[in-house]
């Protein structure tokens, strides 16, 4: 009875989380549902806290990227990029979705997935705005859904890949020589989908006469400082190292940096971050803690080990499937907890593993609250004056993750079957 408890908490709260009866933000659903864990005595108060505590890492990573990308947004670097993008555009919607989605590539690539939903999102809205288009949703849907296609160019591109391969990170150069082609099919396939889907709106003609405003010195800082943690990263992830930490470090240095050169009272900053992100996700990894209390995990490395024994080819396909559907269930924060716990007592071969990465990080193109990026993506569109019902989602999604998720699966399989 009290694992039967433990998933009805959980499916609740991850209910309330995707569908917000009377708007009530995420983050009360986590934190309720965790609370209730508590309360009924189905967790104790020590493994709520280790629990709370294997999340440090995300913390510190979201904590130095809101404040990069608030600093940012309030000294114009957005507003200043988006008017250079958008005259690039010279007119042509289609040329202004492509530049976006290449930004969105080489952000995701070098910031990861989660950095694209909180620093891309308001650079496009204010690029959108600038070009005067009549339905920005086509832009900003790029921001949600290469923040997952493109995730897992690098180790950094996605920190679910960190939690996947765990002590176990294969050095740079393998890495590349096992997911290059998978990437570059996802992107493609991703991009020729929703290009598609979106074909209608793309037929407007937008601004040309854009003005281009002059970058305020802390405006220039900033671009400073992501650069700097663009390189960071790249460093701790060649060393292995976490990424929250220095990502933390330098946002909060270049904010500081940034507001002492203008004189600006922190709370100007401080006071827009998304603060609520840090209790939703604290929340999700207590839900995690007890889920594993109810043997799931152990099930789970039985079933992988028994299904590769039988077949490697079917359990790639199935693991890296089911794996991407449980992300749209769960969401992929607590999913690639799990799935990194089961692969890493599983000793499975190579290629379901990458098999699995592949379903944590493309599989939550599906749905809002697949991954930590998209409702980083949802925080962010609200801010701007938009709105995307978890329908409106899960009806694009269909179509631009299931497709390049077969393809990309599809080209791991090749790869180790014939490399």
């Amino acid at each position: 009875m009290p694992h039967s408890i433990i998933w009805i908490i959980t499916i609740l709260s991850i209910g309330g989380i995707i569908i917000r009866p009377l708007k009530i933000p995420e983050f009360i659903w986590a934190v309720t549902g965790a609370t209730l864990l508590l309360i009924l005595g189905l967790i104790t108060p020590a493994e709520g806290l280790s629990g709370i505590a294997k999340g440090t890492d995300v913390y510190l990573f979201l904590i130095g990227m809101m404040l990069l990308a608030e600093t940012a947004r309030e000294e114009g670097l957005f507003d200043w990029l988006a008017a250079h993008a958008t005259r690039q555009a010279n007119g042509s919607a289609i040329r202004l979705f492509g530049l976006i989605y290449l930004v969105g590539i080489v952000v995701t690539t070098f910031l990861s997935n989660d950095a694209t939903a909180v620093v891309l999102t308001p650079a496009v809205a204010a690029a959108v705005k600038t070009a005067k288009v009549k339905n920005p949703l086509p832009y900003l849907f790029i921001c949600a859904f290469i923040a997952n296609a493109a995730s897992f160019v690098l180790p950094i591109s996605n920190p679910a890949n960190l939690v996947i391969y765990g002590t176990h990170m294969p050095p740079l150069v393998v890495w590349l020589g096992y997911y290059t082609l998978p990437s570059v099919v996802s992107v493609a396939t991703t991009y020729t989908i929703l290009r598609f889907t979106q074909r209608d709106e793309l037929r407007e003609s937008i601004a040309q006469d854009i003005f281009i405003p002059t970058l305020s010195p802390g405006g220039r800082l900033a671009i400073i400082g992501l650069t700097i943690t663009a390189l960071i990263l790249l460093g701790a992830s060649a060393l292995d190292e976490p990424l929250g930490l220095p990502t933390a470090i330098t946002g909060c240095l270049t904010s500081a940096l940034v507001l002492i050169r203008a004189r600006k009272n922190p709370w100007v900053v401080i006071k827009d971050v998304s603060w609520a992100v840090l209790p939703l996700v604290a929340g999700l990894f207590v839900l995690v803690e007890a889920l594993a209390k109810t043997g799931v995990i152990e099930e789970l490395t039985t079933l992988l080990r028994t299904n590769t024994a039988q077949s490697v080819s079917e359990t790639t396909w199935l693991s890296g499937v089911g794996v991407a559907i449980a992300c749209n269930l769960v969401n992929n924060l607590p999913a690639g907890l799990i799935a990194g716990t089961v692969v890493q007592a599983g000793q499975v071969p190579e290629v379901i593993k990458s098999a699995i990465l592949i379903g944590v990080d493309l599989g939550p193109n599906l749905s809002v609250t697949g991954s930590l990026a998209t409702i980083l993506w949802l925080v962010a569109l609200r801010r701007e004056g938009q709105s995307v019902s978890a329908w409106e989602f899960l009806k694009l999604g269909a179509l631009v993750m299931t497709i390049p998720l077969l393809c990309t699966l599809g080209a791991i399989w090749l790869y180790y079957r014939y490399v």
